[in-house]
């Protein structure tokens, strides 16, 4: 046998996809369109100088005025012409049903400045080019949280004009994401071991309002841009879903009975904020306190573990000593789980800081401290009637503490803000292990118990 050097494997090229551009209006939608050409670069696509020589073309339209819509709509018509494929984004987007009325070929619609929905429309009708790079991240992306559990968010912005906050001011209105994008988002973190989702949103009740609840594809069936459908479709992948921010609209009740049935985590993060009518019309917040007691007790009524947790503020301008005492039987009578409690600021810019009667910051601080004891003792007794269940508890990580000890929570418990549950194991245990735990004690607000 002779010694012949191997033939060089032949070379393949790869065609490296590449998208053009079509950028029109103001300078503010110039800068959008830089923006998205960098990320595409930096993702390895090639920027096409015309129609023919792009796999497909983003238009970046202009809606200011009606010639500006007009000369929008006739670049989506050639574009579509010379090209076939389309994705439109843009001022013009905010309006998609005016788009898919004039040219329904359009692949996918976009509003301003909804860059990761361009990409992620771009990623959908054009396959990334392999980069030896960004594929070492993994498919569910990096994230900062421990790896059996991951925050979700479904929306950028807020509709509410509470006088108090500032955060439309901050990040504008509510702006939801497409439904098909947040749950394939979420089923890309199971695949990657995610055991429990926590859904945040400035308003999760209020998703999918700015695109009138638009109809999406997930896995085969169809699912409405909306709070009761996004719960359906997050409780098919057989996580626990933690709902946070929930305001409280009456199309809240729907997703009682996906608690009732298990698909759902038995827990609602609702900010009421106060119970008293004077103060809720200052807040510029919904709420009627018989009415949200009689939910409540229905809610418990369908789901009798069901963990409610919420946020107050005291000391709001004009809070007299009648509100705050009907904040302290609401909390009772409620009985709110798990409370954060917060004593009024004036934040920059907020409506309220020009409201009357600022309450003196003694006397904040003394109904903080009253509110806080009033809490304990309402927490105190959730969690003793707790001792001598058998309850499903996630393990965060191990007790340094106590030998043979880990640190878990219930599904009335959130990651950082609730309260935990102390766990005695005589096997060795991992993070993200959900276990049968017997309550065996309880304080103010923690739990004690050993795997059963």
């Amino acid at each position: 046998m002779t010694d012949t050097p191997l033939a060089p494997a032949p070379i393949r090229a790869v065609k490296t996809p590449k998208v053009g551009i079509v950028s029109l209006g103001c300078p503010k939608a110039l800068v959008d369109s830089e923006r998205i050409i960098t990320r595409l670069r930096a993702e390895g696509y090639q920027i096409a100088p015309d129609y023919a020589g792009a796999d497909l073309v983003l238009v970046n339209t202009c809606g200011f005025l009606d010639s500006a819509r007009d000369e929008s709509l006739a670049a989506i018509g050639e574009a579509i012409e010379a090209n076939g494929k389309v994705i439109v984004t843009g001022c013009l987007g905010a309006e998609p049903e005016v788009i898919q009325r004039a040219h329904p070929k359009v692949l996918a619609v976009t509003g301003p400045h909804q860059y990761e929905a361009v990409m992620d429309a771009v990623h959908t009708h054009l396959t990334p080019p392999h980069n030896p790079h960004l594929d070492l991240v993994p498919e569910s992306g990096l994230r900062l949280t421990p790896r059996h559990y991951a925050y979700l968010k479904i929306s950028e912005g807020c509709n509410n004009r509470c006088s108090f906050c500032i955060i439309p001011k901050l990040r504008g209105d509510l702006v939801s994401r497409p439904i098909h994008h947040v749950l394939a988002e979420a089923e890309k973190l199971v695949a990657a071991g995610v055991k429990e989702l926590l859904v945040i949103s400035q308003d999760t009740s209020a998703y999918g309002l700015d695109i009138r609840y638009k109809p999406e594809t997930w896995r085969g069936a169809e699912y409405e841009t909306r709070f009761l459908d996004l719960a359906r479709g997050l409780g098919s992948l057989g996580v626990w879903t933690r709902m946070h921010y929930v305001y409280p609209y009456p199309h809240v009740d729907n997703i009682i009975p996906l608690m009732a049935e298990g698909l759902i985590t038995p827990y609602l993060d609702i900010p009421f904020q106060h119970a008293s009518a004077p103060v809720l019309k200052a807040m510029k917040r919904p709420g009627n306190q018989d009415k949200v007691l009689a939910r409540i007790a229905n809610w418990r009524r369908d789901v009798p573990d069901l963990a409610i947790r919420s946020t107050f503020i005291v000391g709001f301008p004009g809070e007299t000593d009648e509100d705050f005492e009907i904040l302290l039987d609401f909390i009772r009578e409620a009985k709110i789980d798990r409370a954060g409690c917060f004593r009024y600021e004036n934040v920059a810019h907020a409506e309220s800081g020009k409201l009357e009667n600022h309450v003196p910051a003694e006397l904040k601080e003394e109904r903080w401290h009253r509110f806080m004891e009033v809490q304990a003792e309402v927490s105190a007794a959730r969690a003793a009637a707790q001792v001598g269940k058998t309850l499903d508890v996630i393990i965060d990580e191990a007790d340094d503490q106590t030998p043979g000890g880990w640190i878990g929570r219930s599904k009335a418990d959130a990651p950082e803000v609730d309260a935990v549950v102390y766990v005695a194991s005589r096997n060795a245990l991992k993070s993200g292990d959900i276990v049968s735990v017997r309550i065996t004690g309880a304080d103010d607000y923690d739990l004690y118990g050993d795997v059963a």
